[in-house]
């Protein structure tokens, strides 16, 4: 008897115990500690989050790659089209996650404003939505840590590197989600079609002689926010991966950065195409309204070799646009190597392979698409 009583002491006392300091288990699983993109440790019970936000440019998108969106619980302003008082400035350019779950995210209430304007989190907010879990591309370890003292739950940070969707950080942030959230088959699916797709690209180009390639400007492209046809870059991922000659070879740094006007003017004689990223057409326009000289020394406008890439930054990078864009600049660049490959089919491959929808006729529709991937007619198209 008196055996039995020092049990029950035991056993009550255990139970206390783990009341006070909380289960190593879940019902769903074990607790686990992973180390997010940025080098944190963080505590996490895998497949075991049903009230999901997410915050910070790029954030949401890469949450859809691989988790749930149903499970979300808030999203940020900028990714709600339904409200009038928001940030709008990318609204015009195709984003595929917003086209894929945009309904699914106007019926969620504010986990904050958002944007390029917005550089901290919300937490207020952030507790509005009651997330069992934070997803943040805000990546300040010591801020990380304190938002997630001040909510109580666990926030992982997330990266995607300077390659972009060619990165093995963005191959880590998908798998780290993959293990978060109980879809690691999922994310290994994605990372495997990227690497195969890459793979594809160079394979059709690893042989092209140095001295029969194209010399090739890239321009427009996005740095916190949109640009002109002064914004370059030397190192231009998709270049790389399709082999392609660049026509900036001696910039100061290898990432986006602006030209000279007089630099652009003297690269302008062994321009042979040049590829311009959709979001910048809108600055590009009226500064060719109000010079029209302004191309009178590229060689590609004079020729009629220029062409239209999708807007792959925009509220961060689009990754499965910047993918595509690789096929397109391939395909424009050495078309007797891409024949067979069809831009609208390509699209609706990658989307899938991202979304599990098909979106090729959605992004051509965007305003700042312009109708999608092709030749420029830059008689009509500037003037």
């Amino acid at each position: 008897m008196k055996t039995m009583k020092i049990t029950a002491m035991l056993l009550a006392l255990i139970l206390m115990a783990l009341c006070i300091c909380g289960p190593a288990f879940s019902a769903d699983g074990e607790s686990i500690t992973v180390t997010d993109m940025i080098g944190r440790e963080v505590t996490v019970t895998p497949g075991s989050y049903q009230r999901v936000v997410c915050i910070g440019a790029g954030a949401l998108r890469m949450y859809s790659y691989i988790g749930d969106v149903t499970l979300l619980s808030g999203v940020e302003d900028i990714d709600n089209t339904s409200l009038a008082e928001r940030p709008k400035m990318f609204d015009a350019v195709a984003r595929p996650y917003i086209l894929a779950f945009g309904e699914e995210f106007t019926a969620l209430p504010s986990c904050g404003v958002g944007g390029p304007n917005a550089q901290a989190a919300e937490a207020e907010k952030i507790l509005s939505c009651d997330p069992d879990i934070v997803i943040s591309e805000y990546e300040d370890t010591e801020k990380e840590d304190a938002l997630q003292e001040q909510l109580g739950i666990p926030v992982i940070t997330l990266k995607s590197g300077p390659s972009g969707v060619f990165d093995e950080n963005f191959y880590g942030t998908l798998r780290l989600l993959g293990v978060i959230f109980g879809a690691e088959e999922k994310a290994e699916t994605l990372v495997n079609f990227i690497q195969s797709e890459r793979e594809a690209i160079s394979a059709r180009t690893s042989d092209i002689p140095e001295d029969e390639k194209p010399s090739v400007y890239i321009c427009g492209l996005g740095n916190w926010g949109t640009t002109n046809h002064l914004m370059t870059a030397q190192n231009y991922i998709s270049f790389n991966v399709a082999n392609v000659k660049n026509a900036v070879t001696d910039l100061s740094n290898p990432g986006i950065q602006p030209i000279e006007a007089e630099k652009f003017a003297a690269i302008g004689e062994d321009m042979d195409i040049m590829i311009m990223d959709a979001a910048a057409v809108k600055n590009i326009k009226p500064l060719y309204a109000e010079d029209p000289t302004m191309f009178d020394t590229c060689k590609a406008w004079q020729n009629g070799e220029v062409y239209l890439e999708m807007a792959y930054n925009a509220y961060y990078t689009n990754y499965e646009t910047a993918l595509i864009n690789t096929w397109f600049i391939a395909k424009t660049v050495y078309p007797d190597r891409f024949e067979d490959i069809d831009m609208t089919a390509k699209t609706n491959e990658v989307t899938q392979a991202f979304f599990g929808k098909d979106l090729a006729d959605q992004i051509a529709a965007a305003p700042s698409s312009f109708g999608g991937y092709g030749k420029i007619d830059t008689a009509l198209f500037f003037n």
